[in-house]
This record gives C-alpha cells, sequence and structure tokens, in this order.
C-alpha cells in the first residue's frame, strides 16, 4: 500500500470517527473529568513507568531485577515501534484536523497519533508488572485504562490509534514476559 493510499485510507477512517470523538470530548467539559485525564495523561507521558522500573526492585527485591530490566527493553522497543509508525502513517491527531469542534485540548508531544505511544506503554507495563506481581494490579489497570481514555478525551487521539496502541503494547507485553 503506497503512503498517498494509506493517508486516503485515513481520512476516512478520520471521518467515520470524528462524530465519535466529538461525543467523547464532551466529557473534558467536566472540570473534575478533565483533571484527571490531564493528569494521567501527563503521567503517562513516561514519568510513571519510570518510577515503576525503578520501584519494582526497591518493592520486590532481588526477583523484580530482571522483569524491571525487560519492562526498560520492551519500553524501548516500543518507543521505536511507534516512533517508525507515527513517521510512517503520518496521521494528524483529532485536535489538528477538527481544530474548531475540540474543546478542552490536551498538550500533544508531537503532531501525529496513530499509535497511541501512551496506551501501547500503559498496556504494556501494566501487563507486565500485574503478571509478576498480581498486588499492583489494583493501581496500574485504571491508571492504564485512565492513560488511554485520556487520550482520546482530550482529542490527542482517535479511538482507533488507542485501540492499535494497545495491541502493541499487548504484543510487547507478551514478547516481555517470554523474556523474563
Amino acid at each position: 500500500m503506497s503512503s498517498h493510499d494509506l493517508s486516503a485510507l485515513f481520512e476516512r477512517i478520520d471521518a467515520a470517527e470524528h462524530a465519535l470523538c466529538l461525543r467523547l470530548n464532551c466529557a473534558a467539559a467536566v472540570a473534575p473529568v478533565r483533571g484527571v485525564l490531564k493528569a494521567a495523561s501527563r503521567l503517562g507521558d513516561g514519568v510513571a513507568w519510570y518510577v515503576l522500573i525503578i520501584s519494582l526492585p526497591i518493592l520486590f527485591g532481588r526477583s523484580a531485577v530482571r522483569p524491571a530490566i525487560v519492562m526498560a527493553v520492551t519500553g524501548i522497543a516500543g518507543l521505536l515501534v511507534y516512533a517508525w509508525l507515527k513517521r510512517t502513517v503520518v496521521r494528524e491527531r483529532p485536535l489538528i484536523t477538527y481544530r474548531a469542534s475540540i474543546e478542552f485540548p490536551g498538550s500533544p508531544l508531537d503532531r501525529y497519533s496513530f499509535p497511541s505511544g501512551h496506551t501501547l506503554h500503559a498496556v504494556s507495563f501494566t501487563w507486565q508488572a500485574v503478571a509478576h506481581f498480581g498486588d499492583l494490579a489494583w493501581i496500574l489497570i485504571p491508571f492504564a485504562f485512565l492513560v488511554a481514555a485520556s487520550r482520546v478525551v482530550l482529542g490527542l487521539h482517535y479511538l482507533t490509534d488507542v485501540l492499535a496502541g494497545a495491541l502493541l503494547g499487548a504484543m510487547l507485553a507478551a514478547a516481555g514476559l517470554a523474556l523474563s
């Protein structure tokens, strides 16, 4: 598929997802919801995951060293994969494409939206951490959900960006679990 064909395909998908983006973006009009989602989005920039990886050996001892290293490696792999896809697909974010209709937008790290790197890492790190340290599920699973939801509600991603990020994150988690 040529880059022109890919671009045309995403233009059709963007148009189909526009109404859903606007509907979900209405949740950002509620100040407490917006505040929680902006905080989750900001923490999902990497800070929460760096703290998690560094904290695992502190909290769980030597048995957490290898999983923490594998998580760091899958994090780097995820960064490379999503950065390559963003440069290849070149899908504009909803807040750029539909600037006039997106309310209370978040702050994007870059111009393009496919796939959601925040969601990719949230799923990958959460899955790996919970597989090794189930006690963390009560905090990591809701947090990963908030990170993913924030991306759509704040107009930073289309739902398909988040779903693709989740799928890639699950694949990276599976690879990471096979290594740890």
